[in-house]
């Protein structure tokens, strides 16, 4: 049977959210029913979605979502692939200000069916699950790339004011929102930094892979923007999609996290408890090899 899964994404920053939603649009048990669009310039971000969308030959609903987060000034005020989107047919126009309500009736007119995939700053989440707090319960499940659980595997550089990660930290209270929601989630399961930095590929074997399928060639252009500015393109959002449909790619402890507010240079911070009867779950190990054996075969 298809799985029913709603996209959140900041698609348009990290090249990952790129490389996700192509698997998600070659996932044959995938249903994508919609996508919602996150942090600064969504609307651009909405296009980078659609252009990929159309490669697919996919009409998947499309709605620009908040543009700021909770609070804090934005960190991430423009989509950097904006300028690849000369190269690629994408719709231009997209409804406006109906993101959260589009998340809230799909979720209700499938109650227990829908996965809620998000892999950018949660600002969209919190916003649905405040203004519908039956939400969480109505979902299948809700899976987020978000997070740093432990040191583990992660290089001094990528430790972010006590490891913290980068969707957890643009927006803290809403990702403390919708942690603390996990209580009525029925299944909330979690990709950290200390999992989804062991799975990469290098600028090269990128070129050698993508070139391979049609849907991954507007990819491979977005990530030359990308590639100006990192050494890896690493499977972070992938990784969180490929759990939905994949039993073996990680492993997952349960046990309870916390989100940091108080102390405002770690407010984002995430902190693991193990606990068999924990509301959480989280990604503990990952085969590299099997993630890339997964992704690349539904294209």
């Amino acid at each position: 049977m298809p799985i029913k899964v709603l996209l959140d994404t900041d698609i348009g920053s990290d090249i990952d959210d790129a490389v996700c939603l192509a698997y998600l649009l070659a996932q044959p048990r995938c249903e994508l029913l919609g996508i919602t669009t996150v942090s600064g310039q969504p609307v651009e971000r909405a296009m980078i979605a659609s252009a990929i969308c159309k490669v697919a030959g996919k009409d998947v609903p499309i709605y620009p979502g908040c543009d700021t987060p909770f609070i804090i000034p934005q960190q991430q005020p423009i989509a950097q692939h904006a300028p690849t989107l000369s190269k690629w047919p994408h719709e231009t126009e997209f409804p406006h200000g109906q993101a959260v309500e589009f998340l809230r009736q799909t979720i209700r007119k499938y109650p227990g069916e829908v996965t809620l995939l998000a892999i950018g700053p949660l600002t969209n989440v919190a916003l649905l699950f405040k203004v519908d707090p039956e939400i969480p319960a109505l979902l299948k499940s809700l899976v987020l790339m978000c997070g740093a659980f432990s040191d583990d595997h992660i290089a001094p550089e990528s430790r972010q004011g006590g490891r913290r990660e980068w969707n957890a930290l643009l927006d803290p209270v809403a990702t403390e929102i919708v942690y603390r929601a996990a209580a009525q989630v029925p299944q909330h399961r979690s990709m950290g930094l200390d999992v989804t930095l062991k799975v990469a590929l290098d600028s090269a074997q990128v070129k050698e892979q993508f070139s391979k399928y049609k849907l991954l060639h507007p990819v491979m252009d977005f990530s030359e923007e990308w590639f100006q500015r990192a050494r890896f393109m690493h499977f972070h959002d992938p990784l969180a999609a490929m759990t939905i449909f994949e039993d073996d790619v990680c492993g997952f402890v349960r046990g309870d996290v916390t989100v940091e507010l108080k102390d405002e240079k770690l407010a984002g911070k995430t902190d693991f408890a193990p606990n068999a009867n924990g509301r959480h779950e989280i990604a503990l190990e990952v085969d590299p090899a099997r993630c890339f054996e997964a992704y690349f075969k539904v294209f």
